[in-house]
């Protein structure tokens, strides 16, 4: 990702050089408003560091030509002659934030990387967008099961009409991913997108990350800091793990809704709020309305919509195409060149339950994608306690002719696939005429 630093005094361009370019950062400097300009014309930079006070120009006039130039384009202000009235001015015109000098190199190391994650959100939401309008997939999700095509439809439906929504599925099943989905097909989609989880916080840092805070507001407090609802106006907020907000912070939650406003800590003044909340929950939340853990109130405000996620075992007709697309990103990750997966690994894949969800089955194919020493994933590539299915079907059976071991394989194979004819006949690596001849011979059609 290309970054410009533009700024009178050629140390801190060295400084910041330096520092930015250890972070994989392609940077160049520059100490005069008009220089960079001209090269910004040529080349597009992705992010701007740039200081108000320039030999020739203004920076506060600079930032609405970068901003003109390309849209994506994240500028941070820089200045010695730091002031509210300026940094309000700047944020008006699209700066996407502002510091003063002396400033901490971890707070510019810290504020780039932030940036490159809008940034790249913003350009998955462009994709996402692109790629729905084809009407086939949801970016991030992978299925043409009955299932996915559902939650797809909700997901779809739910995204145009502006309440609030709750996820409620297992982890790894994807909640962020449909979060950002939903947003991105909603008319907040140009507004941002902001996500934060609620697990394993204390009361006062969730308190500070999401509504801000004054300078001066308690110790530590150097400067005013805005909050990630306050930075989401009129776009979506996603809180994950909505069941491990504490309860102080749940009645926060609550009044923001209701009142649509917030207060920074340390503040009298309140702020406007628009925002939309989708929030997630791997827990069943009527259970701990019931318990005390969570109030009942804020339950039925944010599960205006609720969207049931399926697990992957509740969509097995999914995994092909995700052991395909996940053999392709490892391919590239790792430089290999892994064509398929052997017909006894699938159906070993085929018939796991996956607690883990996708992200297990991932996690396991970049491992089989690491390991594998030839151009197709074997049995032998699975992790060990994976291996061990392959016989515990035979398990406790005795001894059985080839005629019975194949007709008990093939309707495993058939029970896992739900009877889809054309996946089991990939696993079992024979053509579906041949499939259906065994099947009529076996007595395994489906309504025999």
């Amino acid at each position: 990702m290309r970054v410009a630093i533009v700024d009178d005094e050629l140390s801190v361009c060295r400084e910041l050089e330096r520092l930015l370019s250890a972070e994989d950062f392609d940077t160049e400097s520059f100490q005069m408003g008009k220089t960079f300009l001209e090269r910004m014309a040529q080349f597009p930079f992705q992010i701007v560091f740039l200081d108000l006070k320039l030999p020739d120009m203004d920076g506060i006039d600079i930032l609405p030509k970068i901003k003109a130039a390309g849209e994506e384009t994240e500028v941070i202000i820089i200045t010695g002659h730091g002031s509210i009235e300026s940094a309000v001015e700047a944020m008006k015109k699209g700066a996407y934030h502002y510091i003063s000098k002396p400033f901490r190199l971890y707070d510019i190391r810290s504020l780039a990387g932030s940036a490159k994650e809008k940034i790249e959100l913003i350009n998955a939401n462009k994709n996402l967008r692109a790629q729905l309008a084809g009407g086939d997939f949801i970016l991030g999700f992978i299925g043409a099961s009955s299932p996915m095509q559902t939650a797809f439809a909700m997901i779809k439906k739910v995204a145009a009409v502006d309440c609030n929504v709750l996820l409620q599925a297992e982890t790894g099943t994807g909640k962020e991913m449909a979060a950002q989905a939903i947003h991105s097909l909603s008319p907040r989609k140009d507004a941002p997108f902001v996500s934060f989880n609620c697990g394993g916080f204390t009361e006062e840092l969730i308190c500070s990350e999401l509504f801000g805070y004054e300078k001066g507001a308690f110790t530590g407090a150097t400067a005013t800091k805005i909050g990630l609802l306050e930075s989401a106006n009129y776009g979506s907020v996603f809180l994950d793990e909505i069941g491990e907000m504490p309860l102080a912070m749940q009645v926060r939650l609550l009044h923001v809704i209701q009142e649509k406003r917030i207060m920074r800590v340390g503040s009298t003044k309140p702020i406007d709020l628009d925002v939309r909340i989708i929030a997630a929950t791997n827990k069943d939340l009527k259970k701990t309305v019931e318990s005390g853990e969570f109030r009942e109130d804020l339950f039925y405000r944010l599960n205006v919509v609720s969207i049931p996620l399926p697990k992957l075992c509740e969509k097995r007709d999914d995994i092909p195409l995700l052991i395909s697309h996940f053999i392709r990103k490892f391919n590239r990750a790792f430089g290999k060149k892994i064509r398929e997966i052997s017909a006894p690994a699938m159906a070993i894949l085929m018939g796991y339950n996956f607690p883990g969800n996708v992200r297990e089955l991932e996690n396991i194919i970049q491992r089989a994608v690491a390991l594998a020493e030839g151009e197709i994933i074997q049995v032998t590539d699975l992790p060990a306690d994976l291996q061990k299915l392959e016989f515990s079907t035979l398990e406790g059976e005795g001894l059985l002719s080839l005629p019975e071991m194949e007709k008990r394989h093939i309707e495993r194979v058939l029970k896992v696939t739900g009877y889809n004819t054309t996946l089991a006949g990939n696993i079992l690596n024979i053509p579906r005429t041949t499939l259906w001849r065994r099947m009529k011979k076996f007595g395994l059609m489906k309504n025999s």
